[in-house]
C-alpha cells in the first residue's frame, strides 16, 4: 500500500485514470466535472444528500480528480486554464495522447492536438462541444454500483436509466477533426473544414454523423460558407487501396451501402448554443435559404425526396438535446415542416416507406405465387391419383386369372407367365396359377421305373423349374396343406425321376386312408404285388457293313 502510495500519492485506481484517458482522449479539453458525468454517472446519485451543490460537485469529482492529480505528477495530463464558471480545464500532453490512444484502440496519428492554450479564453466552445458530446450519449449509472446506497438514491438512478437510451459510448466521438479540401489527412491544406464531433456509431443507426457547434457568434452568412467547405470535402475523390476513385471520407470512415440505391452525403447536425448575440430562430431561416442548393432534394412521382448527392442538414438547440436527447422529436432538418428524432431526421422515412409498401406488395405477390403454386401441385397430385387409380383399375381388369381354379394371378406369377425368349414363351403352363401348376406338372411326371437314356444332371438354374411342386403343396382331397416331411417325400427333381409316393397329390393322413379303402375294397389284390421279372439278355446281331470295300476286305 505505501508502493501505490508513493506512486499515485492522490490515491487513484487504475480504472479511474482509464476513465480520464478515453474521455479527453475524445474531448481534448475537459473539466473534472465532465469526466466524471460521461465516464462514473453513478457517483452523481451516490452525493446528492450533500447541503450545497459545491459540496456535491466536490464530493463526486473527488475520484477523478485525485485519478487527474495522479497523471498530472507522471507527465501525462495538465492544467490548462479555467472556464467562466471557476472549473478547472485539463488536458493531455503528447505523452497522455499516446497513452489514451491504446485505451481508445485509435491511431496515434488520429488522436489530433494536446489543446493546450485552449483555456486562456475560457474554453466556451469546447465546453459547449462536450455537453453536445454528453447530451448524445446520456451516460446511465450502473445500478449494480449503487446497491448498498438508500433507496431513494437508488429510485433517482432508476428514473434516469429508464429515460431514452443516447447513441454510441466515448470511444464513438472524435473532436477537431480536419476535412481536407486539398492535401491529406495529416497535412490538410486551405479551404479545408474542420469537424467539431464526428459520430460513428452504426450500432445505434448512426454509422456516420458530422456535428458543428455553434454559440450563437457567427452569422447565417459564415455558418453557409463552412457548410460549402463541407460540401466540397464531401465531393472530393482520391484513389483508394484498390485502384478505384472513391470520396475521401470514405476512405476513413466505412459507411454501408445505401440499400435504395441512392448515395447521399453524410449528415451534418448544427447544434445552437444561445449564449452569443445573434438569435438562432433567425439565423436558421437565412441559412436554409443559403444552403438549399446544398441539401434540397429531387421530388419523386412515387411520394418521396431523392437525396442523391445531397447534404441533410439538421439543427437542434443545445438545451432541447439535453432535455429530450436524440431519441425526442426536436431536430429540424432543412426542406421539412416538422421537428423529428434524430434518427428519422437523417433519414428518409419516405423513401423507407414507400420501399416497405413496395416490399409488402412483393411480399404478398410471392405468397399468391405460392399459393397458386401450391393449388396446382394438389391439381397435379389429385390427377395423378385418379389417372393411377384408372390405371390400377385397368391393370386389375387385365389381370389373368387362372384356368384351373379361377384365382387372379399375382403379380410375379403374372410376370412369369409373360416372360418370353425371343418371341417364345418360356413357362410351360402360363395359364395356370403357381398351384394349378404345381399340380399339372405332378400329373405329368413319368412312370415309375421308366429311364431316359442319356440322363443328365439338370443344371441349378433348371432344377426349380421341373420341381414337383415349386412351392408347399396343398392336398386336392382336403386342400389341407403340406406338412414338411410330407412335401420332402413326394418331392422329386429331374428328368426320368419317378414320384417317391403313389399319391403325391394327396397329404399323409389322406394317402394312409386310401390305403386302407384300397386293402378293404380288394383284399390280396395281385396287382399291387408286381413280381420281379428278369430281363432277358437279347442279343443285338452285329451290323454288316456294306460296299465294296468290304468284299475286298472279305
Amino acid at each position: 500500500m505505501a508502493g501505490k502510495r508513493k506512486t499515485n500519492p492522490a490515491g487513484s485506481t487504475n480504472s479511474y485514470r482509464a476513465d480520464v484517458l478515453r474521455v479527453l482522449g475524445a474531448l481534448k479539453v475537459a473539466t473534472a466535472d465532465q469526466i466524471q458525468r460521461i465516464s462514473a454517472p453513478h457517483l452523481t446519485f451516490r452525493h446528492a444528500d450533500k447541503p450545497t451543490p459545491s459540496k456535491q460537485k466536490q464530493a463526486r469529482t473527488a475520484s477523478h480528480t485525485g485519478a487527474l492529480s495522479d497523471m498530472r505528477k507522471h507527465g501525462l495530463s495538465e492544467n490548462g486554464g479555467s472556464t467562466e464558471t471557476g472549473d478547472t480545464l485539463r488536458n493531455l500532453t503528447l505523452k497522455g495522447l499516446e497513452a489514451a490512444s491504446y485505451e481508445l484502440r485509435r491511431p496515434a496519428t488520429e488522436m489530433g492536438s494536446t489543446a493546450r492554450g485552449a483555456g486562456s479564453s475560457g474554453a466556451s466552445h469546447p465546453m459547449a462541444v462536450n455537453e453536445t458530446v454528453i447530451a448524445l450519449l446520456r451516460p446511465k449509472p450502473d445500478l449494480a454500483k449503487l446497491a448498498d446506497d438508500p433507496p431513494h438514491v437508488q429510485a433517482a438512478a432508476q428514473a434516469a436509466v429508464d429515460t431514452p437510451p443516447g447513441i454510441g459510448t466515448i470511444g464513438s466521438y472524435w473532436t477537431e477533426v480536419p476535412l481536407p479540401a486539398t492535401g491529406t489527412w495529416n497535412a490538410p491544406g486551405k479551404g479545408g473544414a474542420q469537424a467539431d464531433v464526428v459520430l460513428t456509431a452504426p450500432q445505434d443507426g448512426v454509422p456516420l454523423l458530422f456535428i458543428e457547434v455553434d454559440n450563437c457568434h457567427e452569422t447565417a452568412e459564415e455558418l453557409a460558407a463552412k457548410l460549402e467547405k463541407y460540401a466540397r470535402f464531401f465531393r472530393r475523390r482520391v484513389k483508394d487501396t484498390d485502384g478505384k476513385e472513391r470520396p475521401m471520407w470514405c476512405t476513413r470512415w466505412t459507411v454501408p451501402e445505401h440499400r435504395y440505391g441512392e448515395m447521399p452525403h453524410p449528415p451534418v447536425l448544427l447544434v445552437f448554443n444561445h449564449i452569443g448575440e445573434r438569435n438562432p430562430n433567425r439565423t436558421i431561416p437565412r441559412l436554409r435559404e443559403l444552403t438549399r442548393h446544398l441539401w434540397k432534394g429531387e421530388w419523386m412521382r412515387e411520394g418521396y425526396h431523392s437525396y442523391d448527392g445531397k447534404i441533410p442538414i439538421v439543427a437542434v438547440g443545445l438545451k432541447s438535446l439535453r432535455a429530450h436527447g436524440p431519441a425526442g422529436a426536436v431536430f429540424l432538418r432543412f426542406g421539412r415542416d416538422r421537428p423529428q428524432p434524430l434518427l428519422e431526421a437523417i433519414g428518409n422515412p419516405r423513401l423507407e416507406a414507400v420501399h416497405a409498401r413496395e416490399a409488402e406488395a412483393a411480399r404478398a405477390r410471392q405468397e399468391e405465387y405460392q399459393a397458386q403454386l401450391r393449388e396446382m401441385g394438389r391439381e397435379q397430385a389429385a390427377k395423378k391419383a385418379v389417372e393411377a387409380a384408372r390405371e390400377a383399375a385397368q391393370r386389375e381388369a387385365r389381370r389373368p386369372a387362372c384356368g384351373g381354379c379361377g384365382a387372379r394371378f399375382t403379380d410375379e406369377r403374372w410376370e412369369a407367365a409373360e416372360e418370353t425368349d425371343w418371341g417364345r414363351p418360356v413357362d410351360t403352363h402360363p395359364h395356370l396359377c403357381d398351384r394349378c401348376k404345381a399340380v399339372a406338372v405332378a400329373s405329368a411326371a413319368p412312370t415309375p421305373g421308366r429311364q431316359e437314356e442319356h440322363q443328365e444332371p439338370l443344371p441349378e438354374w433348371a432344377r426349380h423349374e421341373f420341381m414337383r411342386f415349386p412351392r408347399r403343396p396343398h392336398c386336392t382331397e382336403c386342400k389341407a396343406a403340406f406338412t414338411d416331411e410330407r412335401w420332402k417325400a413326394v418331392e422329386r427333381v429331374g428328368w426320368g425321376t419317378g414320384p417317391t409316393e403313389a399319391r403325391p397329390t394327396l397329404c399323409g393322413d389322406c394317402d394312409q386312408r386310401q390305403e386302407v379303402d384300397w386293402e378293404e375294397a380288394w383284399p390280396g389284390d395281385p396287382i399291387r404285388q408286381v413280381p420281379e421279372q428278369e430281363q432277358d439278355q437279347v442279343d443285338v446281331p452285329k451290323p454288316k457293313s456294306g460296299g465294296w470295300f468290304s468284299r475286298l476286305r472279305s
